[in-house]
């Protein structure tokens, strides 16, 4: 196998006419990656991805060939897929308003051109989930968000529309199951691509503690942090530092931040999938 893309969280193989997607323990943060890893990080988005792939077969195919045929030296954190010609957009839905979307909306009153209502604060449910799509940045460079019409011209009307439509079907897919489990997403992220015959579908990691905001339902009060299952632990750790992405060093994650991040990884696997880690 030759690695052809070596990305913030997973590197890519070509195997023949497949790929292979190995998910690392690596963590990135405001588009950086840090130099702790989280133990069994990998394996967790692995499958929980796969679980997700599996709720949303029905709405949207995926790239998934095996979770099995893989080398044995990535067993557990790695997925044969298909060869996508990836959009250049992140697709990102929002049903809640915190992070980039509440500094855009404190800043102008909308996100990404989406105008809101006056008086949401951090924590916010929306009024009804919105589509929010940002462009891909490479490693070492930063997402800019984008409005749907530019998205429109970068990938073409059509597309770009049929995109945004199945982005807010995962969200509101993805919403129903994880609040019967006690679970709100908060926003999430996905990637779309393109395969050899022409076919859309779902690439990348669906619905993971990585792409996604998972908050704690019955702890969820806006104008507060909110209890999470994701990696905002660490992000607000790294921010607590003083550290700031354009930094040249990144800080090393005490070892306690590690626990309790991959405590959390755990934790949302758990609730959302019900089988025990």
């Amino acid at each position: 196998m030759e690695r052809i893309h070596q990305g913030k969280v997973r590197d890519v193989y070509a195997d023949g006419d497949d790929l292979i997607l190995v998910a690392s323990n690596r963590v990135s943060v405001y588009d950086v990656v840090l130099p702790t890893e989280i133990p069994e990080k990998g394996a967790l988005l692995t499958a929980l991805s796969l679980w997700w792939f599996d709720q949303l077969a029905d709405l949207v195919p995926n790239h998934i060939i095996s979770a099995d045929d893989v080398p044995a030296e990535f067993a557990g954190r790695a997925v044969r897929v298909r060869r996508l010609e990836m959009l250049k957009v992140e697709a990102i839905a929002r049903g809640y308003l915190t992070g980039s979307g509440l500094a855009d909306y404190r800043a102008t009153g909308a996100v990404c051109g989406i105008e809101l209502p006056e008086g949401l604060i951090d924590g916010s449910q929306l009024p009804e989930p919105i589509y929010t799509p940002s462009t891909k940045a490479t490693v070492g460079e930063h997402d800019e968000a984008i409005t749907f019409e530019q998205s429109a011209k970068d990938i073409g009307a059509e597309l770009a529309a049929r995109i945004r439509d199945l982005t807010l079907a995962i969200y509101k897919r993805g919403s129903e199951i994880a609040s019967d489990r006690g679970i709100l997403i908060a926003d999430t992220k996905l990637e779309f691509g393109i395969d050899t015959e022409g076919t859309l579908r779902l690439g990348d990691e669906v619905l993971t503690s990585d792409s996604s905001r998972f908050w704690d339902a019955e702890l969820w009060k806006p104008g507060q942090s909110q209890p999470s299952f994701d990696k905002q632990y660490v992000r607000d750790w790294a921010k607590s530092t003083g550290w700031r992405p354009d930094d040249a060093t990144a800080p090393e994650i005490p070892e306690s931040v590690v626990a309790a991040t991959r405590a959390k990884y755990v934790e949302a696997y758990e609730r959302l999938t019900g089988t025990k880690w």
